[in-house]
């Protein structure tokens, strides 16, 4: 990514999503977004990308050991889940009484 302009995704912690490409790739199934990493243009979904980590002993872990984590995405790879129409869909941005909104193109819907 571009280090001169700070990019924009339509993307935010919290929102529902459906992978569209990759090992995890599922249209119908809702995923929810842990962490957008913006700098690097990557998203941390829920259970997707599952990778194994390997741990050394600590004071916090005493055992150490092997870890089951998701990993990041890119954000490309995801559409946000419209649920009026129950599918992914594409985002257009919009001003509404002066604030600026997510509106589904599907549907018509303010994401919120």
């Amino acid at each position: 990514m571009s280090t001169r302009f700070k990019p924009k995704f339509n993307i935010k912690k919290g929102d529902s999503v459906v992978v569209i490409t990759g090992d995890d790739k599922d249209l119908t199934k809702p995923r929810k977004v842990l962490e957008v990493i913006i700098d690097k243009g990557r998203v941390l979904v829920e259970g997707v990308n599952i990778v194994t980590k390997h741990t050394k002993p600590s004071a916090q872990n005493t055992k150490g050991g092997i870890e089951k984590v998701e990993a990041p995405i890119a954000i490309s790879n995801v559409m946000l889940w419209d649920a009026k129409s129950k599918g992914p869909s594409k985002v257009k941005r919009d001003r509404v009484k002066g604030k600026l909104v997510r509106i589904a193109k599907k549907s018509g819907e303010v994401i919120k």
